[in-house]
């Protein structure tokens, strides 16, 4: 498979695992995100509206409490009693002791004229409320709550009047309310750094100043909520902005207090939440994906081994075929020319014979005869000992356990290359150990082994070299060493450590298959053995086979 497939399929077993990881991931996680987003932002609008209607139960008990105050004044004391400066000065500085919500106290007749007062305005005594618009309501309901206004005081206030019967006579306990307590109350509502909170009459008036835009007794920079009723909450845009508004009635349905509330600052758990599982999110993203990448490159890895272990074994086997062919072929040729040599051995022999005759030996030619018999039994012996060598060959293929001389092996795998390094004019020098071991092992194997080693030395060398082959014998390790060694140019450091490598070659692309080696190494570690390799940069190369000493 080409290096290109590979990447194709890496990038498939990526993308596929990442498929199947990261979108149940991702669809959980919006899932989870989605769900704890709207829980949490129903829990804020309920908590928003939990907030108006307890403000909404303080302020509405605030006026309750004002209201009983004055009512229970007013019907447990007679107005003549009451009309006394001195006594309602009394009555007052008990009041301000249990509250400080009161500015001042005032007793209105029937006719509007201020029959007592007791407070700071003193100037408010001349004054007569016959024609303003809280006389004539309070008359009319019996108990009245003013909008906040300026009045005779020209100063933003706001009364709380109560009208007494007493026989056949009417008259008015009439208070002001200190208005920065009950702005207080309201500003006690403010939630955050952009939260607000102020009360608006039906008319859309400010009675309270706002934290943020409008002023008291002017229009709010909000929508109009004047017209609202009961408890509400609301998500609105303004400003390009989005706000929470909750709105409630108070003050027996006269006023309603309005909140608003940034749900950024409201939100700003859910938003840390948010960024921190987004987090977790990404590093957990990061995870998989280098974890996938990792996987996919082991197993890419993994089968890039298996494909060449398998290239390997089918180009052995393919060898192994030619091989057998080979051998095959070589036996059946050696066979059919054993017989002729055979024949023309025996002639030979009959010729040398004959010229023992007395008439031939004294023949001027008889040297000439006998030294051209001679060549040709010499040369018929040559050719027996090549069709030995090819039978020899021919065995490769069949794995045989016998007695081997390593000397004699090797002379032959010497044989077979030996005329195509004196073509290259390389000479090939040998110092076999005398009395050299014998060992149990598989000759036909060997002499493959020496034949890829001296081939590739003397491909290494190319012209003009020598290779020198040494046997020896190690008794301490019981282990035999044939050293074979080149003048050629040596391996490069990086990669002598691949020489053994299936399909790695230092030869030029084409002049090498990068198997040789591979299946030398396979032999000889098969047959208990190894091999070594030294290469200085430079200073040629040396393979060392050890074979152990079985007898």
């Amino acid at each position: 498979m080409e290096q290109k497939d590979y990447s194709k399929l890496r990038w498939k077993i990526v993308a596929t695992t990442l498929c199947f990881s990261l979108i149940p991931l991702f669809a959980l996680g919006f899932s989870v995100y989605k769900q704890f987003s709207v829980s949490y932002s129903a829990k804020i609008m309920e908590n928003l509206r939990t907030l108006a209607e307890n403000r909404r139960s303080t302020i509405n008990l605030f006026f309750d409490e004002r209201i009983s105050q004055l009512t229970t004044l007013a019907y447990t004391h007679p107005l003549n009693q009451l009309k006394e400066e001195g006594y309602l000065d009394k009555v007052f500085d008990i009041m301000q002791t249990r509250s400080k919500s009161f500015v001042d106290l005032g007793i209105i007749d029937e006719k509007g004229n201020h029959a007592a007062y007791s407070g700071p305005y003193n100037r408010l005594k001349e004054v007569n409320y016959k024609n303003e618009p809280w006389f004539a309501a309070v008359k009319l309901r019996g108990v009245y709550i003013s909008d906040v206004f300026m009045g005779f005081r020209r100063f933003p206030h706001f009364i709380i009047a109560v009208m007494c019967r007493e026989g056949d006579r009417c008259w008015i306990l009439r208070a002001t309310i200190d208005t920065d307590i009950f702005d207080g109350m309201v500003r006690a509502a403010q939630v955050g750094k952009k939260g607000d909170a102020f009360v608006v009459n039906r008319d859309n008036v400010l009675q309270t100043t706002p934290r943020f835009g409008g002023g008291l007794l002017g229009h709010p920079k909000s929508p109009d909520f004047s017209a609202s009723v009961g408890t509400r909450v609301e998500e609105i845009e303004l400003d390009g902005e989005k706000s929470l508004f909750a709105t409630t009635v108070i003050a027996k349905n006269k006023w309603v207090l309005v909140i608003r509330e940034d749900p950024k600052e409201a939100l700003t758990p859910i938003l840390k939440a948010r960024y921190s599982g987004g987090l977790l999110f990404i590093a957990g993203v990061l995870i998989i994906v280098a974890g996938t990448v990792l996987i996919a490159r082991a197993m890419i890895a993994h089968l890039i081994q298996v494909d060449r272990e398998k290239a390997m074994l089918d180009a052995g086997l393919v060898q192994s075929s030619k091989m057998a062919a080979l051998g095959k072929l070589a036996a059946g040729i050696a066979h059919e020319i054993n017989n002729p040599l055979s024949v023309i051995k025996e002639k030979a022999g009959w010729m040398k014979d004959l010229l023992e005759d007395e008439d031939i030996a004294g023949s001027t030619s008889y040297k000439e005869f006998e030294s051209s018999i001679d060549k040709i039994d010499q040369h018929v012996e040559r050719a027996r000992k090549v069709i030995h060598r090819l039978l020899g060959f021919a065995r490769r293929m069949e794995p045989v356990h016998e007695m081997v001389d390593i000397n004699r092996t090797m002379d032959e795998a010497v044989d077979f290359l030996e005329n195509e390094a004196r073509y290259r004019n390389i000479d090939i020098q040998t110092d076999y150990l005398e009395n050299l071991p014998r060992t149990k092992s598989d000759s036909s194997q060997l002499q493959q082994v020496f034949l890829n080693i001296i081939d590739n030395a003397i491909d290494a060398i190319g012209k003009d070299g020598e290779i020198n082959i040494k046997t020896d014998y190690d008794p301490r390790n019981r282990q035999i060493a044939i050293a074979i060694a080149d003048s050629g140019p040596g391996i490069p450091r990086d990669m002598l450590k691949r020489v053994f490598d299936p399909f790695f070659s230092t030869k030029e692309s084409g002049q090498g298959t990068g198997l040789g080696l591979s299946i030398s190494y396979g032999i000889v570690e098969r047959l208990g053995g190894r091999i070594a390799v030294e290469s200085p940069e430079g200073r040629g190369t040396t393979f060392t086979v050890y074979l152990p000493i079985e007898r």
